[in-house]
């Protein structure tokens, strides 16, 4: 088991996660894409008991038996739960962690929904973000190096 912690992009909300292994998955279906603007997004199924939350996410009751934890200041999504509080289970964004590189994808879920054009995107060209000159003009100008 490994302590793993993570949180949202401005850093109010921080959590500390206890993983015992890499497993996660994609979830393609309308209300993950519509929750989070893509068309899918990486969870890893966590017991709700091994996650410790030094500030507890915002809910939003996204149908009548699931909510979406976020922050309310700068709209990470975090969470995924079933409404009833007797489900000892949850979903933590992949893309939370400081450190998403452990986990690998174990299955598809919501497939009805799948855009599969972006599921084998190998081959395409790959641009770096520190190579892209107007970005990097950007953040230069902005605040004299690139963010961490």
């Amino acid at each position: 088991m490994t302590e793993m912690t993570g949180g949202c992009m401005c850093g109010r909300i921080r959590y500390t996660a206890e993983v015992r292994d890499d497993k996660a998955y994609l979830c393609h279906c309308r209300m993950c894409q519509r929750a989070t603007g893509g068309v899918s997004i990486a969870y890893r199924n966590m017991k709700r008991a091994d996650v410790r939350w030094e500030r507890e996410p915002e809910h939003y009751h996204s149908s009548p038996i699931a909510k979406r934890g976020f922050c309310a200041e700068c709209g990470t999504t975090l969470t995924f739960q079933f409404s009833d509080e007797e489900s000892e289970n949850m979903d933590l964004t992949v893309g939370s962690f400081d450190d998403p590189s452990r986990f690998r994808p174990v299955h598809h879920f919501g497939v009805e929904s799948m855009h599969r054009a972006w599921i084998n995107t190998e081959g395409l060209p790959e641009y770096r973000t520190d190579e892209h000159q107007p970005l990097v003009d950007r953040w230069m100008k902005t605040i004299g190096k690139l963010p961490g």
